[in-house]
Parts: C-alpha cells; structure tokens; sequence
C-alpha cells in the first residue's frame, strides 16, 4: 500500500493532552450554556431583545463549538500518531535535499526538502517546515521514524 507521505503532528503527552482537552471542552461550553439560559430564563424583555440574544448565542455555540471540536481533534490525532509510531515505526535516515526560507506564518523558518530511506519501505521524498538551525544545510543527514505502511513519519 502506497500511501502519501504525512509527517506527524507534534507529540502531546498524556497530561498535555487531557489539558489541553479540558480548554477545548471550555471553549465548546459558553455557547450552549448562554443559549439554554436566553431561552429558560422568564426575564421580561421585548421580542427583539429576546431573538437577538439567541442568534448571537447561536453564533458563539457555533463559533464555539468548531474551535473546540477542531482542537480535540488535533489532540487527538497527534495522539494517535505517536501510538502508531512507536508501535509500528522503524529507524530510518532524512537526507536534505534542499533548504529555504519559509516567511508563512508567525514564525518564520526553514522549508526542507527531505529524502527518507530506511528499512522496509521505498525511498521517499517528503517537504517540511523547521525553526533556523545553522546545521541544516543541503547533505545533513536526520534521524526519522517511519510508519512503513502508511508513511507517516517524524523527524527526531
């Protein structure tokens, strides 16, 4: 099975993970908690007031929600990435092929074009995103665990 090669995501521990879940679940509360409020509570107030407390809590549900489940979801997969990894991965050797300055996003870095080999799976070639490091030049040689059947990979 010859599948795209996908480095994983970053390594979050148990710990991390069960933070960072809790964040995401406070993100996902304030909508629905505010919605159920507008609606239950018998405050006296005009029809306006009462329809656009609830399109605005239906925003911040929505909002609220979609940040929230993004977040778990990528806890969720770094986790699974590094179980796969460390159940099924093999040793293998990243060569950089070339380097250049990547200016996407907040911190800018290098873009490497890397070749991954090792035992058990084909050759391959994979593009990824680093902070500056002087050592990364064109021929260094990284250490790199691969998933051979599914080429998921990470530089170490």
């Amino acid at each position: 099975m010859t599948s795209t090669p996908r480095e994983a995501e970053t390594r979050i521990g148990p710990i991390g993970a069960l933070l960072c879940r809790l964040v995401f679940l406070a993100i996902c509360l304030p909508g629905p908690v505010l919605l159920a409020a507008a609606i239950t509570l018998d405050q006296p107030r005009s029809p306006a007031d009462f329809w656009g407390l609830v399109a605005g809590d239906v925003l911040v549900t929505i909002i609220g929600v979609g940040f929230g489940a993004f977040g778990w979801r990528l806890v969720t997969r770094s986790r699974r990435d590094a179980r796969r990894l460390s159940a099924a991965g093999v040793a293998a050797t990243a060569e950089v092929l070339t380097v250049a300055n990547h200016l996407g996003g907040e911190d800018p870095g290098l873009e490497l074009h890397l070749r991954i080999s090792g035992p058990g799976f084909a050759t391959f070639e994979a593009d990824v995103i680093r902070a500056d490091d002087p050592g990364l030049v064109p021929g260094a040689l990284l250490t790199a665990v691969v998933n051979p059947t599914d080429r998921l990979f990470a530089i170490t």
